[in-house]
């Protein structure tokens, strides 16, 4: 069985996705998850395809999210390593999946940040162009800017890593910065 590849995980996103933000976070984590895997000197575009699907079933079972995962995406020919990755990013919220590899800890880590990074993003007029790690991390602490994002997963997921906090943003904005069009947080025009 051959690795998941991003052109894949497209195809099988767009089979169970309509909805324009769903499209947008999964382009967020996958720039998260090739930079993370370039910082751990892994196949960034594996990766980028394993964060890109990671939501497979939410839009259909919001509810029971991950509960309709594992059979659809074995039956589609994806590989045992990608479907554990994307099981585990909802370790002790869904299942108790235990993220192990360093893949799997980082999806768990960057699903929540990469909303962060790129709603801190929006309130800047240079977006993600000139956005610094310590920008974000205020925001972080702010628990009331963007409350629904877990900020205990995400140190936890940070913790996993035996990395920094700071430094894992720092990774994720470079990674997100590639793909500012797209993920509509580039520079705003005069």
């Amino acid at each position: 069985m051959e690795k998941l590849t991003l052109s894949r995980a497209k195809e099988l996103l767009a089979a169970t996705t309509t909805q324009q933000h769903l499209f947008e976070h999964a382009i967020g984590v996958s720039a998260c998850m090739g930079a993370m895997a370039e910082h751990f000197g892994a196949d960034a575009e594996y990766w980028q395809a394993v964060g890109y699907l990671h939501d497979y079933d939410f839009e259909q079972y919001p509810e029971e999210h991950l509960a309709h995962t594992q059979q659809p995406l074995r039956e589609a020919g994806v590989d045992e390593e990608s479907i554990r990755a994307i099981l585990a990013h909802g370790y002790t919220l869904r299942n108790e999946v235990e993220p192990k590899t360093d893949m799997e800890k980082s999806l768990f880590t960057v699903d929540e940040l990469s909303g962060l990074i790129a709603a801190t993003a929006k309130m800047r007029p240079g977006g993600v162009t000139d956005l610094e790690a310590s920008s974000v991390r205020k925001k972080f602490k702010d628990k009331r800017f963007a409350a629904k994002i877990n900020r205990e997963l995400i140190q936890k997921g940070c913790d996993m890593l035996g990395m920094q906090l700071p430094e894992v943003i720092a990774i994720c904005i470079g990674g997100m910065r590639e793909h500012a069009e797209e993920l509509g947080i580039g520079a705003k025009a005069e």
